[in-house]
């Protein structure tokens, strides 16, 4: 299934790939800075959460070979509503950047949206389906539209979180950005949360940008 090698989650085996949830995210915790809009995606100055991904600011060559491998092994993506809201606009993906940042030449993977309804107009179209059903359908759908590659849960905080604590995904992989945001998205819920979730981490990649860390999401009697 994968490198996993787990089937726990229900989603995947051994013809589908491995689902993982992947995000950059800051040192306390946070996934976008405050004041997030159509023009910033990320919050204001939260685009320093994704510097070890664009080619002018990457410091080393141990960043370039961890995107691309993942660009390379996802074969769908899965995205959340206030996500898709920015990278459908006017200031976000375009004929040369979308998934993987600026890896021109690579075909774009089929992105599904997680969403209460889908939106009247879509700028990027031929990109993205919309789902209405919950996260359990819009992984069955990307896994059909994988072709046996990897389905990625790129963001934001409260998809990537609702699937890892659902027991939807097979791994995680966490960029750790050394940067303090003091606020904005957070990743994870905040006090009152009671899902338990164990993690074994199977990968780490230090550089001077981030942290790239690898866990294997373990089942629990609750799955």
């Amino acid at each position: 299934m994968g490198r996993s090698e787990q089937g726990d989650t229900g989603i995947t085996d051994a013809a589908t790939g491995t689902v993982v949830v992947d995000i950059s995210v800051s040192v306390d915790g946070y996934v976008a800075a405050p004041g997030t809009d159509a023009r910033h995606g990320l919050g204001v100055g939260g685009e320093v959460l994704h510097e070890w991904v664009w080619a002018e600011q990457r410091s080393s060559d141990a960043d370039t070979g961890i995107l691309d491998e993942a660009v390379t092994r996802t074969g769908a993506v899965v995205l959340g509503r206030r996500t898709f809201e920015f990278v459908d606009g006017p200031h976000g993906w375009n004929d040369d950047i979308g998934y993987g940042a600026d890896r021109q030449g690579t075909e774009a993977p089929p992105a599904f949206v997680l969403t209460g309804s889908p939106p009247e107009a879509v700028r990027l179209a031929d990109r993205f389906s919309f789902v209405t059903d919950g996260p359990h359908e819009a992984l069955e759908r990307a896994r059909a539209a994988a072709g046996g590659k990897d389905v990625v849960v790129m963001g934001g905080g409260r998809t990537a979180s609702s699937v890892l604590l659902a027991g939807l995904a097979d791994e995680l992989t966490l960029h750790l950005v050394p940067v303090v945001l003091g606020g904005g998205t957070p990743l994870f819920p905040g006090p009152g949360t009671t899902v338990f979730r164990r993690l074994e981490r199977v990968r780490s990649v230090s550089t001077p940008a981030a942290e790239h860390l690898t866990y294997r999401v373990l089942p629990t009697p609750a799955d």
